[in-house]
């Protein structure tokens, strides 16, 4: 699908640059109230390191991941997607 992402990268603290499958690409960055049940854990730098691809969904371990669809229409409307 088009909103599959190809390349998911750390770029700073608590930050993603990610590229879909269409061409579309952008920053993901995380405010510190993002942090909360689930995504509690990764708050700890190691953790949110982990960050992986999986089918085309940025995965962390654990079976955390991010709608990719979410994240694409984000990035494409208004060149990032900032997660409070």
């Amino acid at each position: 699908m088009e909103w599959d992402v190809v390349e998911v990268k750390l770029s700073g603290e608590y930050a993603l640059q990610v590229r879909f499958r269409d061409g579309v690409e952008g920053p993901v960055r995380f405010l510190p109230s993002f942090f909360r049940g689930v995504f509690a854990d990764l708050q700890d730098p190691e953790q949110f390191s982990q960050v992986r691809l999986v089918d085309g969904v940025v995965t962390w371990p654990g079976e955390l991941d991010l709608a990719p669809d979410a994240m694409h229409d984000e990035i494409k409307r208004n060149g990032q997607w900032l997660l409070a």
